[in-house]
């Protein structure tokens, strides 16, 4: 079984160090998208929990 999660763990690498050198503008969007939709996460967290402060 850690053979095969290491294989999965390389070929994940190996797909991203392909695709950021390949089409670095859309790996660089997909960075943004995924820092965003983070950000927004928190953002909405902290919103629910100032509501629930407040009453």
């Amino acid at each position: 079984m850690k053979l095969v999660k290491r294989i999965v763990v390389v070929l994940v690498i190996a797909f991203a160090a392909f695709y950021l050198i390949t089409r670095p503008h859309d790996a660089a969007n997909a960075v943004q998208g995924a820092i965003g939709a983070v950000w927004g996460a928190g953002a909405a967290v902290v919103d629910f929990f100032m509501a629930l402060a407040a009453g």
